[in-house]
């Protein structure tokens, strides 16, 4: 039974690898999928046939939506090549060279978007990708024929927008942490030229946004290090992981010590602490403290 009839031409040639993967992906389920190629002054034919006793609905949707797949690295492949530099140095004319040539990289891999889906970002740039893949989808049941050079040129234009909005998010998110990195970079300059005024802080971590501020000693010192903020605090103008933040870069540790940083809701905040204190920063869970704390959460 012909499943489809694909025309590329020899730049298209890695084709014929995808869908060998394709075939194996099948054969592995017993199910028995071929293909044959013909050439036509430089035209490639590759018709793609199933067993008919393996033909069916199922079959067929799970085809389509594997040769949509494909002609969707297609497609980004002809975009990569020929109008993403256009479009970001035309939306984003302020960009340097290295922070294009930076972003064109990541949305590649936005725009690919294989494996597990592990942040928001992740999500968006899924949800295009499968827009996209939904139009090819719909683009294969309605011809038992493909020819990849007229299916690029002819219906680019109907991706464009989710293609585009994948790049401005990418851009989006870059922006974020290039400003981030450099807002690191500041408060890491400001504490490095410093003196400490504190030998050693213990971060308790009890549960959100719960902690408690110990010297080296044991003594809590969390009404000392927010004295300053105290206003602030009681106002409820800045949360209690900005005042943390705040007390820590004023008073410069020399060492800072977190315990149970698995109570802590706010991964960011560890985050910053580490990043703008680097070697200063370790992690415990095993001295007394962090066995109390551990024993409250079980009670």
């Amino acid at each position: 039974m012909l499943l489809l009839t694909v025309v590329y031409d020899k730049f298209k040639e890695d084709i014929v690898e995808k869908v060998s993967e394709m075939k194996q992906y099948f054969n592995e389920r017993n199910i028995t999928v071929g293909f044959s190629e013909s050439i036509d002054n430089n035209t490639h034919f590759l018709k793609i046939f199933c067993d008919e006793n393996a033909y069916d609905s199922k079959l067929t949707k799970i085809f389509n939506f594997y040769m949509a797949d494909i002609l969707y690295d297609l497609v980004i492949d002809e975009f990569y090549k020929k109008e993403i530099h256009n479009f970001i140095t035309n939306t984003y004319f302020f960009l340097k060279y290295d922070e294009i040539k930076e972003i064109k990289n990541l949305s590649l891999k936005a725009l690919k978007n294989k494996g597990p889906i592990t942040n928001e970002n992740m999500v968006f740039y899924r949800n295009r990708k499968n827009s996209i893949i939904q139009k090819i989808t719909d683009c294969i049941e309605e011809n038992k024929e493909i020819n990849i050079n007229g299916f690029i040129r002819f219906r680019m234009k109907e991706f464009i927008n989710d293609l585009e909005s994948i790049i401005d998010k990418v851009v989006e998110n870059y922006m974020v942490e290039k400003e981030y990195s450099e807002f690191i970079k500041l408060l890491k300059y400001f504490v490095d030229l410093q003196e400490s005024k504190i030998e050693k802080i213990n971060i308790i971590i009890e549960g959100n946004e719960n902690y408690i501020l110990q010297d080296g000693f044991g003594n809590d010192i969390m009404d000392i290090l927010f004295s300053d903020l105290s206003d602030d605090k009681f106002s409820g103008a800045i949360s209690i992981d900005d005042m943390l933040i705040s007390a820590l870069i004023t008073n410069a540790p020399k060492n800072i010590i977190i315990h149970g940083k698995e109570n802590c809701s706010n991964k960011e905040i560890l985050d910053t602490i580490t990043s703008v204190f680097g070697d200063r920063v370790k992690f415990c869970d095993k001295c007394n403290m962090c066995k109390n704390i551990k024993s409250k959460i079980k009670s």
